[in-house]
């Protein structure tokens, strides 16, 4: 307990949840970090896609990044509604559920769980990435440094929200002070050189053209820009973790997560465009982010540089941590309405939903390790689950508004904002489905289903075990007894006492695998079993002795047990297992476990009428 409690922090009640929760100026970090972050690999990954042209290819960079802002827009203000709308948390799936149908939230569901899962792998990619740049020395240790920060990430999370907040606040608050400071700066040098400033540090030349501007170019491109707009719906989908009030502080944290990313985005931007810096390919040697090149030119590569760069790789691996705070929330709510396994509704020791933050690293550490961990491999799949997120939400709160009635403004505005984003969702989609985005497309419809089974489950299992009339008691009766002995000891001593105690109809059986036994039940049987019994007055128990000349324990014992209960129709058969519960976890591999074989067995070949009890010997010493 005292390592747990210095790892993950001491257990927090549930009558303390309030002091769990944070403000705008915490709930940053913890939900803007993967949209903040964006700025970093958003630009990158469009300008990797202009290197064909030359430098003529970097004047695109700013109409494309002009149309994402003027998306992104759209988007704040639709999710301003929807923060007012569902005060308790209006994430994409609860949205398109109440105002759309299940099947409508479940494609949302799959959505943004691939959503958030491609988040914490692309956030902590794209940070090593950032590493790399400045320390190609490193490229060879990707993924082992990815995973590394996977595991770091998890240990934070598991600490609670308010723990993580505080833990992100200096890096959050440093990246985005070091890249302001990088883009007043160098818009200074433009200012000051008339749109012509001398880079410090000279960046990379470019590579030659080769090839033509076309509309399929531009369109992938914005595509892949569009990667800069994840992680807007976070804050909606976690209002519940902001303090008092809830609606006020999540929408203030919203704004001015919304504010700094546009900041950003449009310096980046500008300032690559004046300065002449393009992408370089991640894959070759010598290896340069945008950014790298960026502060560089702009600040030169001293002390500030490499404050720059570290604020960034920090940023950038911290900014999976948007996903760590939605994506268990939103497991969560998907089990409540039984699609997903019970399991994620439960919260640990510090009222965390864990068993989320569990399958959310294991998805991630998988998909790290099938890309090597490099961004470029993983950026085809992202974006078209946030999109399709994005548009069903919008569309849901059209329908939420109508319900509503007068309303007219706000539906006109998520109207828009659906528009908008599935018109992207298209573009995205046709642009990057050769490239990797048909693997979303063929894991949407593959998680509805096995969510759809999950439910069919449930449906069927609340229905077979509801019980609308009262209890029962008529036809109650003991039930048999049947006891495995391999031994005569005092492990089994106690099995045969409570077996008395409970049935009068008792059956001790023994199944003879050799003929080398010790000191085998038949021999003490008649002297040590026996005569206690009779001296007391109570009813016999019946000795069976089982041969099995193949040394089979547990098969002929089950065998025994289901013949026995065809026979006794009705009547309930418990079968009790002793046991030996060593003091420490590692003495279990110096006993063998046939008994946890044994229950396994009966419970999964058995039936209702077959009952398996317990009966543990404690070993003290």
């Amino acid at each position: 307990m005292r390592t747990l409690d210095l790892l993950f922090g001491r257990p927090v009640a549930t009558s303390d949840e309030r002091a769990e929760q944070i403000g705008p100026a915490a709930g940053i970090p913890i939900f803007g970090l993967d949209a903040l972050s964006s700025a970093a690999y958003g630009p990158e990954a469009a300008l990797t896609l202009l290197i064909p042209l030359g430098i003529a290819g970097i004047h695109y960079i700013v109409p494309v990044t002009t149309a994402i802002l003027i998306l992104l827009v759209i988007l704040y203000f639709s999710y301003r509604q929807t923060i007012e709308a569902y005060p308790h948390g209006g994430g994409s799936y609860t949205v398109a559920t109440e105002n759309l149908g299940d099947r409508a939230g479940l494609l949302a569901a799959a959505a943004l769980m691939i959503d958030y899962i491609l988040t914490a792998a692309v956030g902590i990619s794209a940070g090593v990435g950032a590493l790399i740049s400045a320390v190609p020395s490193l490229q060879q240790h990707t993924l082992i440094i990815c995973l590394g920060i996977l595991a770091i990430l998890t240990l934070v999370n598991m600490r609670g929200v308010r723990d993580t907040g505080v833990a992100f606040l200096i890096p959050t608050y440093l990246f985005l002070g070091t890249l302001l400071i990088v883009i007043v700066l160098g818009g200074f040098h433009v200012l000051l050189h008339k749109g012509h400033p001398v880079p410090v540090v000279t960046p990379p030349a470019l590579p030659p053209v080769t090839a033509a501007l076309s509309g399929w170019l531009l369109l992938k491109v914005f595509s892949s820009g569009c990667t800069a707009m994840t992680g807007v719906e976070a804050v909606s989908n976690g209002v519940m973790a902001f303090r008092q009030p809830t609606t006020k502080n999540a929408k203030t944290a919203l704004t001015i997560i919304i504010a700094f990313l546009i900041i950003l985005l449009a310096g980046i931007a500008l300032l690559c465009r004046a300065y002449d810096i393009g992408a370089t390919d991640p894959g070759s040697a010598g290896y340069q982010s945008v950014l790298s090149q960026l502060t560089a030119a702009v600040a030169g590569k001293g002390v500030f540089y490499w404050v720059t760069i570290g604020s960034i790789l920090l940023v950038l691996s911290l900014s999976a941590n948007t996903a760590f705070a939605d994506f268990p929330r939103l497991t969560r709510a998907i089990a409540q309405r039984d699609f997903l396994p019970h399991v994620f509704i439960l919260r640990g020791r510090r009222l965390l939903y864990s068993h989320g933050i569990f399958a959310l690293v294991g998805f991630t550490a998988a998909l790290l390790i099938l890309f090597g961990g490099v961004t470029d491999r993983l950026i085809p799949l992202y974006a078209i689950g946030a999109f399709l997120a994005f548009t069903l939400s919008q569309a849901g709160m059209v329908a939420h508004w109508r319900k509503q009635g007068n309303a007219t403004g706000r539906m006109i505005v998520n109207g828009i904002g659906a528009i908008a984003t599935g018109i992207t969702l298209l573009v995205v989609l046709v642009a990057k489905f050769l490239d990797g985005a048909w693997i979303t497309a063929i894991l949407i419809p593959a998680l509805i289903m096995i969510m759809s089974l999950v439910r069919r489950h449930y449906d069927h299992t609340a229905k077979e075990t509801a019980s609308p009339e009262p209890l029962k008691i008529d036809g109650l009766q003991p039930p048999r007894v049947i006891l495995p002995m391999d031994k005569w000891n005092r492990i089994s001593e106690k099995g045969l006492r409570f077996a008395l105690a409970m049935s009068p109809e008792v059956e001790v059986v023994h199944v003879e695998c050799s003929d080398g036994d010790d000191i085998s039940v038949c021999q003490v049987w008649d002297n040590m079993v026996l005569p206690p019994i009779r001296t007391a007055g109570l009813p016999e128990p019946r000795l069976t002795i089982i041969k099995s000349p193949y040394r089979f324990f547990v098969q002929p014992f089950v065998d025994h047990v289901l013949a026995e209960q065809k026979k006794s129709d009705d009547r309930q058969i418990a079968v009790l297992v002793p046991e030996l519960v060593v003091k420490h976890w590692y003495e279990n591999l110096l006993h063998n476990q046939r008994a946890n074989l044994l229950k396994l067995f009966l419970l999964v070949k058995g039936n209702e009428n077959v009952v398996v009890i317990n009966i543990p010997w404690y070993l003290h010493k």
